[in-house]
């Protein structure tokens, strides 16, 4: 396993690191269910394989994530392990909110402390009334002098002058989460907002690495442009491993294939691994990527359950079949989901909490049409 700096902090951390949001699932009477023990044999594969950072969050799987990342850690693992969970700044509502969570988590977990602790996925509303409104950046210092976390950091899911804001609205942060692939440069945090938040001296953790997997299979006319010398995943995290600013990077890994096949990949990574041609290769598969993606959906699942009862990522993954399988593939697709776009009732509760900013409910009005002229 490679290890990188972690900003100003004198630690050094896996260059993969292991997230816990699709690990693998069972159906059960209660309906999906993680997969317990397949997903605490792939996390404690991981460590024994060198990766030592596992990150968690308080909603992951319905709230169950972080009880199975803590079984994980039983049995000497959390002693090889920074840990890392994020505070849901959208369930605090009164100060003493932010204690009783973080002292919940700590409980799920089974363990005194926290290595990083994140603000999460904060945008401009959560900033302003959430973060500021009830002076959670000083929680957050009370708990690292108590010894409950270690290290202060944020998850981010805005523009990059809302990025710029909050790295110079506070000058004790240690680290960031943002988004970031080969496609992203210039959305959300942006490669210049990497650049800025590592010259203020705060670790990078990158997430979405794939594009919530689309980069792992991209559309066709995309997977041409990229040299068969390595798979369209090492390639996309390849991207990020060149660049000196990047702590590590996350991957919601999803099977045993997945995780080993990424540790592989960041055992022979490095800093400035790729050349200027590979580098115009991504470029190029960019533009191609950018003038076909319909809906920029990472299949996160913030949005859901609908209370209408739609499969909003499975739709949209239907619809944006259509720009690179063909109308008749992506029809036969879309027939498959029980609960069609026309259930939309315009609550628009989903958008409030997607990170992307997709308008959802004007988007499935736009694929009920598309649909019905392809039917």
């Amino acid at each position: 396993m490679q290890y990188r700096s972690f900003g100003k902090h004198d630690i050094k951390v896996s260059a993969l690191g292991f997230g816990a949001m699709r690990m693998p699932t069972i159906e059960t009477d209660q309906g999906q269910e993680i997969d317990e023990a397949e997903s605490i044999k792939m996390i404690r594969h991981a460590i024994d394989s060198g990766v030592n950072y596992i990150d968690t969050a308080y909603p992951y799987h319905n709230g169950m994530s972080e009880l199975l990342v803590g079984k994980a850690l039983k049995n000497g693992y959390r002693e090889k392990t920074y840990l890392a969970t994020k505070c849901p700044v959208w369930e605090i509502h009164k100060p003493e909110d932010f204690d009783r969570i973080l002292d919940e988590q700590l409980e799920k977990l089974d363990t005194p402390y926290i290595d990083f602790y994140l603000l999460h996925a904060l945008n401009m509303d959560h900033w302003n009334n959430k973060v500021l409104k009830y002076d959670l950046l000083t929680k957050m210092e009370n708990a690292k002098k108590s010894g409950k976390i270690k290290y202060i950091g944020f998850s981010f899911h805005d523009n990059a002058k809302s990025f710029i804001t909050m790295i110079d609205g506070y000058d004790h942060w240690d680290f960031c989460q943002i988004q970031l692939n080969y496609i992203d440069v210039d959305n959300q945090a942006t490669i210049k907002g990497m650049e800025y938040a590592a010259s203020k001296g705060l670790g990078i953790v990158i997430m979405e690495p794939l594009l919530g997997g689309k980069l792992a299979s991209p559309p066709m006319n995309v997977a041409s442009i990229l040299k068969d010398s390595k798979t369209p995943v090492e390639w996309a995290l390849n991207f990020l491993w060149d660049r000196p600013e990047v702590s590590l990077l996350l991957s919601g890994m999803s099977d045993m294939t997945q995780t080993t096949d990424n540790i592989t990949y960041a055992d022979r990574s490095s800093i400035g691994m790729l050349s200027e041609e590979d580098l115009s290769m991504l470029a190029e598969a960019k533009q191609i990527y950018d003038t076909m993606a319909l809906v920029s959906c990472t299949k996160c699942a913030y949005c859901m359950p609908c209370p209408f009862g739609l499969d909003i990522p499975t739709t949209f993954e239907a619809y944006n079949r259509t720009a690179t399988v063909g109308m008749e593939k992506a029809g036969a697709f879309y027939s498959s989901i029980e609960t069609k776009a026309d259930a939309c009732k315009k609550c628009k509760k989903c958008e409030s909490v997607c990170p992307q900013k997709i308008k959802i409910s004007e988007v499935m009005g736009t694929i009920t049409d598309v649909f019905l002229q392809g039917a």
